[in-house]
């Protein structure tokens, strides 16, 4: 199986998107062809916006997935911009379509950035939540956290139930302009906990380096 590596957050709105980017990217310079889904995206009225975004990063990326459309990036889309669960009105997961869309990619690609919607405990329907999805396509994670006061919290609710689940991950920060007391509100104590701090901005080398050996 090739590697997939699901990119989730905190919460919505923290910079998936961004750090798949960098991700696809850093990926590529280090000679690995690389393909990219987003399964859910929500909030669809014209088209997916992320979808495109990761739609033209990847087609620059890997010349083999130039004939890919966006409907091969994000296979399925609501235009209620809420989870799955409600945007869907609780339609059933349909895996095989991910999973499908996957292996397509997984076909022109040595590895495969899968990017969620919202954090980990977003309903999908009734019996899934996003992080079932990530132990279903038997992928390892990359958490993605703010910089913000609350992270302390929000980081390590999410690093529990990952551990939980026993699904492999790391977790990564996005420090936003607006975040610049990191350093002095939260950044100590994951320092003093033995925690690597490790920024999607600074550090996306590295990043790549643990997750193709995670």
């Amino acid at each position: 199986m090739k590697r997939r590596i699901f990119i989730t957050a905190t919460n919505t709105d923290i910079g998936k998107t961004y750090t798949t980017k960098l991700l696809l990217q850093a990926f590529a310079e280090r000679g690995l062809k690389v393909g990219v889904i987003k399964p859910i995206e929500t909030g669809v009225v014209d088209y997916p916006l992320d979808g495109e975004e990761l739609l033209e990063c990847v087609k620059g990326l890997n010349p083999k997935l130039w004939s890919l459309e966006v409907e091969d990036i994000v296979p399925i889309t609501y235009p209620l911009p809420a989870a799955p669960f409600v945007a869907s009105g609780n339609t059933p997961l349909d895996l095989k379509k991910i999973l499908q869309k996957i292996e397509e990619m997984e076909a022109f690609s040595d590895i495969v950035l899968i990017e969620g919607a919202g954090g980990l405990y977003v309903p999908i329907d009734e019996k899934t939540m996003m992080i079932d999805l990530i132990k279903l396509l038997n992928a390892k994670a990359l958490l993605v956290t703010h910089c913000s006061l609350g992270c302390i919290n929000d980081t390590l609710l999410s690093e529990k139930a990952l551990e939980s689940a026993n699904i492999p991950y790391i977790t990564v920060f996005n420090c936003k302009g607006e975040e610049k007391s990191f350093s002095v509100v939260s950044e100590p104590y994951f320092i003093k906990t033995g925690q690597k701090v490790l920024k999607v901005s600074d550090d996306i080398d590295s990043i790549c380096e643990l997750l193709y050996n995670l």
